[in-house]
């Protein structure tokens, strides 16, 4: 017996690939002003390069190169961002900005098909846009989820605390409702 395998296009295994590459998360705001004009300037200077070196192609080929050129600077300058402050909203744009750089490149690499072949390539793009697009969106939900859990743990055993202190009298009391309030920062 022989069993099917699905495939997965050579479009959707590049696209894919490009959204899961590594952004760097260790450096996240680990960067000075003066490193991330320094890097910012070699992102620019190497899209420069890059789109100069696609004149020695031609037709979509030439396309193909000036937009990876383009997605490459943008998806730099994206996790350069993230780098320089380290905030959640920044990365998430990182994943955004991978999934429409990666879609519009694939997009450009269907104008080499036609007909139905070329439907098919740019529903695919499509589809794979989507799909992290939507990764991006339920990261963030996650991470304004977990912020909200976050606050409720810390209200619950301010409470903890705060009924603590309520089995105290006089002094004592009042110094343990001050560690409680200082601890959950309480006014």
């Amino acid at each position: 017996m022989y069993s099917v395998q699905p495939r997965i296009s050579p479009l959707v295994a590049t696209l894919l690939m490009a959204l899961t590459l590594p952004m760097g998360l260790s450096q996240a705001a680990s960067l000075s002003k003066g490193d991330y004009e320094t890097r910012k300037d070699r992102i620019t200077a190497d899209y420069k390069i890059e789109k100069a070196a696609c004149d020695s192609h031609s037709g979509n080929a030439k396309d193909v190169c000036v937009e990876e050129a383009k997605a490459k600077e943008k998806v730099a300058k994206a996790e350069l961002e993230y780098a320089y402050t380290g905030k959640a909203a920044d990365r998430n744009k990182v994943l955004v900005v991978k999934a429409e750089t990666a879609y519009d490149v694939a997009k450009e690499r269907c104008d080499d098909k036609a007909g139905n072949a070329k439907d098919l390539c740019v529903e695919e793009a499509k589809a794979t846009k989507t799909k992290a697009l939507a990764d991006a969106k339920l990261g963030k939900e996650m991470q304004e989820s977990r912020k909200d859990a976050s606050k409720d743990k810390q209200d619950a055993d301010y409470k903890v605390a705060v009924e603590k202190c309520d089995a105290m009298a006089g002094d004592a009391k009042a110094n343990c409702m001050a560690v409680a309030k200082a601890k959950f920062g309480k006014n």
